[in-house]
């Protein structure tokens, strides 16, 4: 079975980012575009280096790309939760397109920027796993330019089985949650129908092999626990003060016992809050 999780930023970075991946990288594009907007190649405009992760020199770690229409992507995986995501969303959209020309030159060379943004957690108020955002008239729904785009893929709310999958977004979608269970030996049939998930589980193992980007791996894992204890611990004390405003406003009309059942604090705790 896969080894490396292939949403771990330097995971990610290399599987997609890399001159020797385009394919997959393409592959993934066209699984979330519509039929009318499938790609055939893409320029990487910032593509994985390994001495510049050993440099510290890669700190950016969103895939930008230009496919053979001119069409700019800027994609995302966000594995840690964040507040404000929707306003981050946008700066790097608004970064990926303002960055196509300089200043003083004429703005008939911006081209369209489609973000990509693939979510390890829920973050918006839809249903669906998948959602893509566009300007348009608020009255007649007509669209006003088609520079926009924004995708938005919501892993967490993707809960199709292996017999249940039917789209290539289906597939890779699979691949990033589950990517722990397939041996590249025996991998499920309705992905093993796709080559270019193929390649993807064959390239995770290659990189649990090699020592240095293993290391890298490793490293770039170890910064995400301590930052998803981090926000555990900032929200367990947040939970912690909640308690001991609920029961200071209750010290005068209900007894510690009861006080101490209904907020989940200590019967010490509470007499301790009627000292102070």
């Amino acid at each position: 079975m896969c080894r490396i999780n292939p949403k771990v930023d330097f995971a990610f970075k290399k599987l997609f980012g890399s001159e020797d991946n385009k394919d997959l990288l393409i592959s993934f594009i066209n699984s979330v575009l519509s039929e009318d907007e499938q790609i055939k190649d893409v320029e990487l405009k910032n593509p994985y280096n390994l001495a510049n992760y050993k440099n510290g020199k890669m700190s950016i770690l969103d895939i930008k790309a230009v496919d053979e229409k001119g069409i700019w992507y800027d994609i995302e995986m966000q594995i840690a939760e964040q507040g404000y995501y929707d306003k981050r969303a946008f700066y790097y959209w608004a970064k990926v397109y303002s960055d196509q020309i300089e200043s003083g030159e004429d703005f008939d060379l911006l081209r369209k920027t489609i973000g990509i943004n693939i979510l390890d957690f829920n973050y918006l108020n839809e249903e669906d796993f998948h959602n893509v955002y566009r300007v348009y008239n608020q009255k007649s729904k007509n669209t006003f330019s088609d520079m926009f785009q924004m995708h938005f893929i919501e892993l967490g709310k993707f809960n199709k089985g292996f017999k249940e999958i039917k789209t290539a977004l289906d597939r890779w979608i699979v691949f990033l949650n589950r990517a722990y269970e397939i041996n590249r030996d025996k991998i499920p049939s309705e992905l093993a129908e796709d080559i270019s998930i193929k390649k993807a589980i064959e390239k995770l193992d290659i990189m649990y092999l090699n020592v240095e980007e293993k290391e890298i791996y490793e490293n770039d894992l170890k910064r995400l626990r301590v930052h998803k204890a981090e926000i555990k611990t900032a929200e367990d004390k947040g939970r912690k003060k909640e308690k001991i405003q609920i029961a200071k406003n209750l010290l005068y009309v209900l007894d510690v016992e009861t006080i101490a059942l209904k907020t989940g604090l200590t019967v010490g705790e509470i007499n301790n809050l009627k000292k102070h």
